[in-house]
């Protein structure tokens, strides 16, 4: 399950970073997760809440934003969101396309950390 060392890195970074930041918990963590990927949401979810405890995300909200595979197709000259990640081609025109423009993300977008004063 490479989600679980996918969840240590990222609790990793987060904690590095609340470290630079000063006091304080994170309140969540927003990652962005492309369809092709191949992180399966919920094994993630599970990891995170096994190597969280005892870190400054240990009550953090993990928020995934999936993105789609997005490819585009030279005949229309426009970008299209694959409605189905097995078959790469336009959906407007049909003209096959190995040209991907999103869907291969995992990137830790966002962090969010509360004033660990005012938290509690």
């Amino acid at each position: 399950m490479h989600e679980l060392s996918i969840a240590n890195r990222v609790v990793e970074l987060v904690t590095e970073r609340v470290r630079e930041a000063g006091p304080g918990r994170v309140a969540a963590i927003t990652l962005r997760i492309g369809a092709l990927s191949c992180v399966h949401e919920d094994a993630l979810r599970f990891g995170f809440d096994l190597v969280r405890e005892g870190t400054p995300a240990s009550d953090a909200e993990l928020r995934i934003v999936k993105v789609p595979v997005t490819i585009w197709c030279a005949a229309c000259e426009r970008e299209f969101a694959l409605p189905d990640v097995r078959k790469f081609t336009c959906p407007a025109c049909g003209v096959p396309s190995g040209d991907i423009r999103a869907g291969r993300e995992l990137d830790l977008e966002a962090i969010e950390l509360t004033d660990e004063a005012t938290a509690g």
